[in-house]
C-alpha cells in the first residue's frame, strides 16, 4: 500500500531532534523509505522540505520534542510511536507509558539494577524496548509489561487501553481517538491554530473537551466527530469514525434533578417554566428542528421530556404553542440551593436566585441573560463567528466573559453582546435598570 499512509502528515511544522539523519530525495515516498530503512537509531518521524529536496530522519516525534512553524516544512510521525492503546495483546505496542498497573515505576530495559532482564534491547532489537516503556516482547496474552524499579517485584504489567475503546459511542462526544482527516479527505485544522479558520474551541475554554492536535472531536454535540479544515474554501466537516459494535448506555440511568446544566437530567417533566407543555422530540408540529431521537440515540429524547441536548444553560423542550417555539423548564436542583414553590396542579413554579436587572452601567451584572433588545441570541465570548473581536475572556478575565451572557466589559452604558446574526454586530440587552427598593 502506500507507505506514507502509515504516517501523521502536518505541513508548516519543524521539531527539535538530537538524533537525526540527513539525505537528498526527490519526494516525501523516497524519504519515508530512508525512515524504514534507519539503522542508527529507531525512526519515528521525518521531515521534508520541498525547496531544497532535504529529507531528516528522526528518533523523535512532536510528543518527545518541542514544535515549532517552518514554512516550507512538511512533518511525517509514524503513528505506531503515536497510538497511546494496544491492538490485541499489544506486540506492537510503541507508547510512552512507563508505570504499571499498581503504579510502580518502570525499570530501563538496558539496566540490570534492580533485576537482571531477559528482554534487552541487544537481544530482541525489534521489540522496541526504549527507556523504561511497557512493552510486549514475548507475547504475553495479557499484554504489556516491564521489570519494576520495585526490588520485590520483578515485572508487572501495564494499564493500556484497547485502541477499540477509541470507535464512535454515541454521536462520538467521548471520541478519543486519533483521526485527523475529515470524510472527505481534507486533513484537520489543529484545534490550537487560528489559520486558516478562526474560531472558539481552545483547550483552554473547553479543558474537558480533549482538543489534542489536530485530531477528530465533537466539543458541541453534533451528530458526530469533525475538525476544522485545512483548506481555506471548507470551515469545517465531518470525520469518518468507526461506530463502536457495543450498544450505547441506557438513557433511563440519568439524573431525576437538575445537576450542572442538566445535560444528563432523565426525569418526566413536560412543562416549560410559564407553563407551556413540550412538544413530543420526534414531531416536527407545530415546530420543525433537528433534535431527532434516532439521530441522537443517547441524550434521552423520550416522549416529550424536558432535555438539555446542547449544552444549553438548562433543561428546556420545544412547546405546542406555535407563537412560542422553545423554553426552559424548571426542574429541582439536586443541591436545593434554588426556592420551588408548588401551585395549583402540583407544577412547580422557577424563582431564580439572580436577578434579571442591572445598577449603575452594569458592569457588575452576572446574571444569565443572553438575548439582545431585539431579540437576536448573543454570540459566545470566546467564538469568533460570526463576528471577530477583541472582547475574550483572556483580555477582559474580570469580566465573567462566561458563555453568551449579556455583559459590559468596557464600561459601555449597558450590558450588551455580539449576536449570532451575521449583519448585526452587536447589541445592548434585554434588560431593565435595577430600583433601589429590589436591593436585598
Amino acid at each position: 500500500g502506500d507507505i506514507l499512509g502509515d504516517y501523521l502528515r502536518t505541513d508548516g511544522v519543524w521539531i527539535l531532534a538530537r538524533n537525526k539523519q540527513s539525505y537528498k530525495t526527490n519526494n516525501e515516498e523516497e524519504c519515508a523509505e530512508k525512515c524504514e530503512a534507519e539503522r542508527k537509531f529507531n525512526c519515528r518521524a521525518f521531515l521534508f522540505t520541498r525547496k531544497k529536496l532535504q529529507c531528516l530522519t528522526l528518533a523523535e516525534n512532536a510528543k518527545m520534542t518541542v514544535m515549532f512553524t517552518s514554512t516550507d516544512a512538511v512533518l511525517y510521525e509514524k503513528r505506531i510511536y503515536l497510538l497511546e492503546c494496544k491492538r490485541g495483546i499489544g506486540k506492537d505496542y510503541r507508547g510512552t507509558e512507563a508505570r504499571t498497573r499498581r503504579g510502580i515505576s518502570c525499570q530501563k530495559w538496558a539496566e540490570k539494577i534492580p533485576h537482571k532482564p531477559n528482554y534487552t534491547p541487544e537481544k530482541h532489537p525489534s521489540a522496541g524496548l526504549e527507556e523504561n516503556y511497557c512493552r510486549n516482547p514475548d507475547g504475553d496474552e495479557r499484554g504489556p509489561w516491564c521489570y519494576t524499579t520495585d526490588p520485590a517485584v520483578r515485572y508487572d504489567y501495564c494499564n493500556i487501553p484497547e485502541c477499540e475503546d477509541l470507535c464512535m459511542q454515541c454521536n462520538g462526544e467521548d471520541y478519543h481517538g486519533e483521526v485527523s482527516r475529515t470524510e472527505s479527505g481534507l486533513e484537520c485544522q489543529h484545534w490550537n491554530a487560528q489559520e486558516p479558520h478562526m474560531h472558539g474551541f481552545t483547550l483552554k475554554h473547553y479543558p474537558e473537551k480533549d482538543l489534542k492536535r489536530n485530531y477528530c472531536r465533537n466539543p458541541d454535540g453534533e451528530l458526530r466527530p469533525w475538525c476544522f479544515t485545512t483548506n481555506p474554501t471548507k470551515r469545517w466537516e465531518y470525520c469518518k469514525i468507526p461506530r463502536c459494535t457495543t450498544h450505547p448506555p441506557v438513557s433511563g440511568l440519568g439524573s431525576q434533578c437538575l445537576s450542572g446544566k442538566g445535560e444528563d437530567y432523565r426525569g418526566r417533566i413536560a412543562i416549560t417554566e410559564s407553563g407551556n407543555a413540550c412538544q413530543h422530540w420526534k414531531t416536527q408540529f407545530p415546530h420543525k428542528h433537528g433534535w431527532i431521537p434516532d439521530r441522537y440515540p443517547c441524550k434521552g429524547l423520550e416522549e416529550n421530556y424536558c432535555r438539555n441536548p446542547d449544552g444549553e444553560k438548562r433543561p428546556w423542550c420545544y412547546t405546542i404553542n406555535s407563537r412560542v417555539r422553545w423554553e426552559y423548564c424548571t426542574i429541582t436542583p439536586c443541591d436545593g440551593r434554588e426556592q420551588q414553590i408548588a401551585g395549583k396542579n402540583n407544577v412547580p413554579i422557577h424563582v431564580p436566585l439572580t436577578e434579571e436587572c442591572y445598577r449603575g452601567n452594569g458592569q457588575s451584572y452576572r446574571g444569565t441573560t443572553s438575548v439582545t433588545a431585539s431579540g437576536k441570541k448573543c454570540q459566545a465570548w470566546n467564538s469568533m463567528f460570526p463576528h471577530r473581536h477583541e472582547k475574550t475572556p483572556d483580555r477582559f478575565p474580570d469580566a465573567d466573559l462566561r458563555d453568551n451572557y449579556c455583559r459590559n466589559p468596557d464600561g459601555d452604558n449597558s450590558p450588551w453582546c455580539f449576536t449570532t446574526d451575521p449583519s448585526t454586530t452587536w447589541e445592548y440587552c434585554s434588560l431593565k435598570r435595577c430600583d433601589d427598593h429590589t436591593q436585598e
